[in-house]
């Protein structure tokens, strides 16, 4: 099983050097999210300082950004990191689309299928340099004049991920992308249940072979050396838990569980700007559900009990008081790839 890091993007300063770290730690792939900073710009940075990692972002948001644009982000990372880029995408959910992005809101999942695709064709115009024509119902590409081709690359184009909860974008990833990357509220249960048939059904209908498309992530990984670090740490990721759980468009891996009425207790208390108190909600049962818990020497082992077999890569993002040695952490890390 492959494994791999999430920096810690807060100051674009120290990008290098945490991703150099990584690499150091022995993992085979680093990601850049899209929180509070932009997912694109530290990978740029990261492949100044790292030779052999792959460089993910998890994710992008798509909308907001024309496919084009994203194609020529993704082309530019692909050739300063030497072939290592990873395109991942996510939908976002519809609030944030529409009242912190200011765009347009379609339905998800057949405008990411022709975001993937058109990016598809993008790319292939520049390396073969036949006419761009792409055409959707979102996406229409039919102009690309040579001052704006940078031509083909050395390079492969990056491979696409794209993140998905339901059962419908989880069969549009088998239909267009690479792989999936899983949201961080999930189990193994709705992995084999959900996930999983949806990539083989839309491998299916796409003709492709579903055994090539690849799986990331792992939900909530909680670790420390004793008992009474851990049990510290459970009580923060309730509140991750909660704050995910309370929107609706996850409600689906709740009711997977039976944890719907409380998904729907917490998005009342959301409303209300009940944040402190939501935690409060979710049940040892809800805990242990979406996350793995144990010390420093038993957590791959633990975790690889839950996911062994489901996935291809594990998002090895610690939740924990303070980082482990660094002997500690090359060691967990190597577990975990030796376990797959």
């Amino acid at each position: 099983m492959k494994v791999t890091y999430r920096l810690a993007t807060n100051k674009l300063a120290s990008v290098a050097a945490e991703a150099a770290w990584a690499e150091n730690m022995g993992y085979d792939a680093m990601s850049s999210n899209e929180t509070a900073h932009d997912s694109f710009l530290p990978l740029a940075l990261a492949a100044t300082s790292t030779n052999k990692t792959i460089l993910e972002t998890r994710v992008a948001i798509a909308f907001p950004r024309s496919p084009m644009i994203t194609a020529y982000l993704a082309r530019d990372l692909q050739e300063l990191s030497k072939g290592r880029f990873r395109l991942g995408l996510g939908t976002q959910v519809k609030g944030h689309i529409m009242r912190r992005f200011s765009t347009e809101w379609e339905a998800p999942g057949p405008r990411l299928r022709e975001y993937v695709q058109s990016l598809k064709a993008i790319w292939h115009s520049w390396q073969t340099g036949e006419k761009l024509e792409y055409h959707g119902e979102s996406y229409n590409f039919s102009l690309m004049t040579p001052f704006f081709d940078p031509g083909p690359s050395e390079y492969p184009a990056p491979e696409v991920f794209t993140a998905a909860v339901n059962a419908y974008n989880c069969q549009v990833a088998g239909e267009v992308s690479d792989g999936l990357m899983l949201h961080s509220l999930t189990s193994p249960e709705y992995v084999r249940q959900i996930v999983r048939p949806g990539l083989e059904k839309g491998a299916l209908k796409a003709g492709r072979d579903s055994s090539v498309l690849k799986l990331t992530g792992g939900g909530f990984i909680i670790t420390g050396p004793d008992r009474s670090s851990i049990r510290a740490m459970q009580a923060d990721v309730r509140k991750r838990i909660a704050f995910y759980a309370s929107t609706r468009s996850y409600f689906p891996v709740l009711e997977a569980h039976g944890f719907l009425e409380t998904g729907q207790q917490l998005h009342e208390m959301s409303l209300k700007g009940e944040w402190a108190q939501m935690g409060e909600l979710v049940s040892d049962e809800m805990l242990d559900a979406f996350s793995v818990s144990g010390e420093y020497d038993e957590i791959a082992d633990k975790f690889v009990e839950r996911y062994g077999g489901l996935l291809d890569e594990v998002s090895f993002t610690l939740v924990c008081q303070d980082q482990p040695e660094e002997a500690q952490m090359r060691k967990m890390v190597r577990r975990l790839q030796d376990l797959s």
